[in-house]
């Protein structure tokens, strides 16, 4: 009988009998090592295993491109399937390295699943037979030994992942939706207008107002193909995964693109990293942590558009019951407690909106009052005051700059002595506390201080010590930030020249222009009812104009 014709990658078990399973395993890294752990050269082998001993119903499994700290491979799956159906008597490897290199889950399975399940594992070079005992004392060594490995190779994979990151070269080897390589330098992306034209109508819809599971259903409503079947129909490589709907946008897709600075033309690595060369999951990084190249490429977004809606991102928008949804939504918030204002719905005679204090709706009077105001008091006021500035910055453009950076550099001063006098503060303490843990060691040392006592008192010591270097970074990033701020003066002139005139409030006029609004509780006047709102602008915060009257009745 020959054997070697029945050794098949079969999808399906066949026949009765239980099969002797050849596994064979090869990861990018192990190409790099040569022919010896070829899918080829491990075939070989165990084919050769299985006939010279006898092994009568092999079947092989193959998982190429797979790395060891990877269980979830398909075709170990479909192995680990068979095992649990009881339709497997042996599985044998060329060594221990292909069933795995995590020395804990490989243990697992050789030691408790196997076993259980009755079947015969076999390492063929590393002299390991479970039916005979061979070599099992030293096999847990020899899984931690191959793990080491992996984790060597880890480190070395993230250096050179690293220096090509810092260098300022993609490290995606397959450019974001809206873009594609050049044939001429694979490094360079060029627009591909086709699929740039979408993602400028994502982030349209955003700035209109429309939140990521809206804009996926619009998309899908107006036949826009997804990334994948774009991608598919021109020949383009595709990254993500084959969902059950490829033609259906999906949220998370949406929220991508939107979140993408790489659309401003900016090679922006390091946004994420890999928990451990054990884990495939990702988690994001601080900005702080990100390397930026900017103008590497063409942009598809602007800037002044970007930074709009990652504000409008920031700011979650809550429907009414109605399922409708205010252009102000997010952006409203009581003067007293500085807590957000719903948006409420009045059920009477009229349909009327008007937005509560949050506190005041949850702990009703217990912390705050209502601060209610009229839906459309808020808009009356915004409209008129945006359409007063806007007339006062395009007629009197210097002056308007005047005041505009006069405000700007006193809420600066204020805000750069504040933190700066607070940082030095800091760092003059944690000096001091360096002279302090010191001393405690020599006290230590002499004698004059217990093991108890200098262990306690470190301790303290050094968590007052961590937690003001923590606040110190905090304090030098917001004084960065703050004094970039006149930066927003010139972006806040851009935004004012895009406009002719404003005669209504759109979504996208709101979130250019409105930070937020503040509302005080209502007052009664010389009999009159009124209520005081204060206006923030994007970037530049208040603007007071000659003989500007802060209070709008409601």
């Amino acid at each position: 009988m020959n054997i070697q014709l029945s050794m098949q990658h079969n999808n399906h078990f066949n026949g009765g009998d239980k099969i002797d399973a050849l596994y064979c395993r090869l990861s990018r890294d192990d190409e790099l090592q040569g022919d010896s752990n070829s899918i080829k050269n491990q075939k070989a082998i165990l084919s050769k295993y299985a006939q010279e001993r006898g092994f009568t119903n092999p079947h092989f499994y193959v998982d190429d491109g797979y790395s060891g700290t990877n269980f979830n491979r398909p075709d170990f799956q479909r192995l680990m399937d068979g095992v649990n159906e009881g339709k497997v008597r042996t599985i044998i490897v060329k060594d221990m390295s292909r069933l795995g290199r995590d020395y804990l889950k490989v243990g697992f399975y050789t030691e408790i699943t196997f076993p259980e399940a009755n079947v015969r594992f076999i390492a063929i070079n590393d002299g390991v037979d479970s039916e005979s005992g061979t070599d099992n004392d030293f096999t847990p060594f020899r899984n931690i030994i191959n793990e080491w490995y992996a984790k060597d190779t880890s480190k070395k994979i993230r250096a050179v992942f690293k220096a090509k990151g810092m260098s300022g070269k993609h490290l995606c080897t397959i450019p974001p939706y809206g873009y594609k390589k050049d044939e001429r330098d694979k490094q360079q992306w060029l627009v591909d207008e086709e699929a740039a034209n979408v993602v400028k109508e994502i982030f349209s819809l955003c700035m209109q107002g429309y939140g990521p599971t809206q804009i996926a259903r619009i998309l899908t409503e107006r036949g826009r193909e997804t990334p994948i079947i774009y991608k598919r129909r021109v020949g383009l490589p595709i990254t993500s995964q084959e969902t059950e709907f490829p033609e259906i946008w999906a949220t998370q897709s949406v929220n991508k693109i939107l979140a993408n600075p790489t659309y401003l033309g900016h090679t922006v690595n390091f946004r994420t990293k890999k928990k451990s060369y054990k884990s495939k999951k990702k988690i994001d990084l601080p900005k702080e942590e990100w390397a930026i190249f900017e103008n590497t490429h063409e942009a598809i977004i602007d800037q002044d558009t970007f930074d709009t809606v990652q504000r409008i991102r920031q700011a979650k928008r809550r429907p009414t019951d109605m399922g409708e949804m205010s252009i102000f939504s997010g952006l409203v918030y009581c003067a007293d407690c500085g807590q957000k204002m719903y948006l409420c719905r009045c059920t009477t005679m009229k349909q009327k909106e008007y937005f509560n204090c949050s506190s005041y709706r949850k702990k009703k009077k217990a912390t705050c009052t209502s601060h209610q105001i009229t839906v459309e008091a808020v808009a009356h006021f915004v409209l008129t005051n945006l359409q007063r500035v806007l007339a006062f910055a395009k007629n009197y453009e210097q002056e308007f700059l005047e005041i505009v950076r006069n405000e700007n550099e006193k809420e600066l001063r204020k805000k750069l002595q504040s933190q700066t006098r607070e940082l030095e503060e800091a760092e003059k303490r944690i000096q001091a506390l360096d002279r302090i843990i010191q001393n405690l060691y020599e006290d230590k040392v002499c004698g004059n201080l217990t093991d108890e006592r200098f262990v306690k008192m470190s301790q303290s010591y050094e968590q007052e010590q961590r937690e003001l270097k923590e606040r110190t970074y905090f304090l030098r990033q917001e004084l960065s930030k703050a004094k970039e701020q006149s930066d927003n003066v010139t972006r806040f002139m851009r935004s004012v020249c895009k406009y002719t005139e404003i005669t209504e409030l759109t979504p996208e006029v709101v979130r250019e222009f409105v930070q937020k609004v503040v509302v005080y509780q209502a007052e009664k006047i010389n009999g009159r009812r009124t209520q005081r709102i204060d206006l923030y602008f994007n970037g530049v915060g208040q603007i007071l104009l000659p003989t500007q009257n802060k209070r709008e009745t409601a």
